[in-house]
C-alpha cells in the first residue's frame, strides 16, 4: 500500500473501540494496514468488532475507563503502539439545576481524566513510540452550546485544552497530539437520547449538507491525523460537523 494514507506496520490503540466512532475508526484502520488493539468494557462487542478486521494479530483488551486502576493496568499489558484514538466516552444529559458531584466526577473521569491518565502511563512506561499520533475525541459540544449538555461541554472543553498543551509538551518526542470535533453522529450515544424519527430528521435538516454523521465520516479524519499524511499537524480540533457550526 504505498500511500501517506497507509497504516501499514503501525500499531493503534482504540479505546471505545466496541461501538460507534471507534468501532468504525478499528475497522478503518485495519483496512489500511494496521494492527488493532481494541479497547472497551463490552467482551461479546470486542470480539465481534475484532471479526470485523481485516488482517491478523489484532487484540481485544476488556477496561473499564471508570477505574483508574483498570487504565494503568492495561498500559503494563501493551506492547509499543504508533498511534492512540481516544473515544471511550459518555454522554448523561443534565439541565445544571439537577447536577451533582458524582455527575460531575463520572462525566470528567471517563470523558477526560483516564485518557489524560492513559497518555501519561504511555509515556511514563515508554510504550509511545517515536513519531506516533494521539488523536482525542472531542466535541463541537465545547464551544456549540446546547441546553442540558455543560458537563458534556465541559469535559470535551477540556479535551481541546489538553490537546494543545499536549501537542507542545510531546513535540520534542515528534509525537503529534490533535482531536476531531464531530457534530451529530449516528450512533448508539445519539440514539440513547430518546429523539424520535421526527426530530433526528429536524437535526439533520439543520446541518448545511443535509445530513447526520456517521461513524465513518469521523473514522476518516481520525485516521488521516494517524497517517502520515499530516506529519506536519499537531495542536489541532479538527471539526467533522456537516456545516452546522457555521449557522
Amino acid at each position: 500500500m504505498d500511500s501517506l494514507f497507509t497504516l501499514s506496520g503501525k500499531t493503534i490503540l482504540i479505546t471505545g473501540a466496541s461501538s460507534g466512532i471507534g468501532r468504525a475508526t478499528a475497522v478503518l484502520c485495519a483496512k489500511m494496514g494496521a494492527t488493532v488493539i481494541l479497547v472497551a468494557r463490552d467482551e461479546e462487542k470486542l470480539n465481534q468488532v475484532r471479526s470485523m478486521l481485516e488482517g491478523s494479530n489484532h487484540i481485544c483488551k476488556i477496561v473499564d475507563f471508570a477505574d483508574y486502576d483498570s487504565v494503568e493496568s492495561l498500559v503494563e499489558s501493551l506492547p509499543i503502539v504508533d498511534g492512540v484514538v481516544n473515544s471511550a466516552g459518555i454522554n448523561n444529559k443534565y439541565l445544571i439545576k439537577f447536577v451533582d458531584e458524582v455527575k460531575m466526577d463520572n462525566m470528567f473521569k471517563v470523558n477526560c481524566f483516564s485518557p489524560a491518565l492513559l497518555i501519561k502511563h504511555l509515556l511514563k512506561k515508554k510504550k509511545l513510540a517515536k513519531g506516533s499520533s494521539i488523536v482525542f475525541l472531542s466535541s463541537i459540544s465545547s464551544t456549540y452550546a446546547t441546553i442540558s449538555n455543560a458537563l458534556y461541554a465541559a469535559s470535551k472543553g477540556a479535551i481541546n485544552s489538553l490537546t494543545r498543551v499536549l501537542a507542545l509538551e510531546l513535540s520534542s518526542m515528534k509525537i503529534r497530539v490533535n482531536s476531531i470535533q464531530p457534530g451529530m453522529v449516528n450512533t448508539e450515544m445519539v440514539k440513547a437520547y430518546g429523539l424520535s424519527e421526527e426530530e433526528l430528521e429536524a437535526n439533520a435538516k439543520s446541518y448545511p449538507l443535509g445530513r447526520l454523521g456517521k461513524p465513518e465520516d469521523i473514522a476518516n479524519g481520525i485516521v488521516f491525523l494517524l497517517s502520515d499524511a499530516s506529519c506536519w499537524i499537531t495542536g489541532i480540533s479538527l471539526i467533522i460537523d456537516g456545516g452546522v457550526t457555521l449557522r
